[in-house]
């Protein structure tokens, strides 16, 4: 299988090309700066100006699959008017330059994965799955409008699947360090009143179930990237220093992250259960539904 990854240089994007790599496939990965990315060795990068299909659209009559990852991080720092633009932005430019590649292919993939986020759903309510609508926060929109971003290349009869992805936790990348650093400190405890969603996959388990979803053609839709186990922000951190042998505490008042970082703050301190309803029952089975397996595998 040949596939294309936009925003393949990051965390998520290096361990789903080493994935596909390992067992055969090719991989070529769009880059803004190919020279200076980390490129995956066995991996092709190509130029992108991450708004159109200039300099590189040619390489989708070559691929079955496409896989587009691309959008500024959340965790930049502090959230701006202008630095929102640009999470907007990045995210639907690069959908419509998607699009544009595969409307000029004279051979088009069989499927695209369009990245999206779990905060589809908003920060609170009750048990959210696929059939849940979206809501108003800023958070949510975005997602709306990168999931929309592509949704034209299912008239050019391309099998189209949108990953809403939870927190992924990883070994080298993502923000498992950096939600473990008040733990290392011995500060660790609950944020807030503790009770929030904290929704989190395992790395293996985001990138199985891509590979999961891009090879089974009974997917379509929208699809919850989420381990199986509802997590509190409590339960959480009290596993999370149990695994790091510190102790767990004194709880980080809410207000203060609030006046820290702003709107940013949400990603922490509020949360919304959420269950990977559509995954479950299209067979995909996870190799680390529970926190504290997961944990154990990422931290030893």
């Amino acid at each position: 299988m040949k596939v294309l990854i936009t925003g393949g240089a990051g965390f998520l994007g290096a361990a789903l090309t080493n994935s596909l790599l390992k067992d055969g496939h090719q991989v070529w990965l769009l880059s803004r700066n190919p020279s200076g990315a980390r490129i995956p060795t066995g991996a092709q990068a190509a130029a992108w100006d991450g708004r159109t299909a200039a300099g590189w659209g040619g390489l989708v009559n070559e691929m079955d699959a496409i896989v587009n990852l691309a959008g500024k991080s959340l965790a930049s720092w502090p959230w701006t008017r202008a630095v929102k633009q640009e999470f907007w932005e990045s995210r639907t430019n690069a959908g419509r330059a998607v699009v544009e590649a595969v409307s000029q292919a004279a051979r088009r993939p069989k499927v695209l994965i369009q990245s999206s986020g779990i905060n589809h759903y908003g920060l609170d309510g009750s048990m959210a799955d696929e059939d849940t609508p979206p809501a108003a926060d800023f958070l949510a929109r975005l997602t709306v409008a990168w999931e929309d971003s592509t949704q034209p290349v299912e008239a050019l009869g391309v099998r189209r699947v949108i990953i809403r992805t939870a927190v992924v936790l990883g070994r080298d990348g993502g923000l498992l360090g950096l939600m473990a650093l008040p733990v290392n400190l011995f500060a660790g405890g609950p944020i807030g009143g503790g009770k929030q969603a904290v929704p989190w996959i395992h790395v293996a388990d985001e990138v199985g179930a891509i590979r999961f979803l891009m090879e089974n053609e009974a997917a379509r839709g929208p699809f919850n990237l989420i381990a199986p186990e509802a997590t509190s922000n409590a339960d959480f951190y009290r596993k999370l220093a149990k695994a790091l042998h510190r102790p767990y505490w004194f709880p980080t008042p809410a207000f203060l992250l609030r006046l820290v970082l702003g709107e940013m703050s949400s990603l922490v301190v509020d949360g919304r259960f959420s269950q990977p309803k559509r995954l479950t029952e299209l067979g995909y089975r996870f190799q680390f539904a529970g926190l504290e397996a997961a944990l154990a595998d990422l931290l030893r």
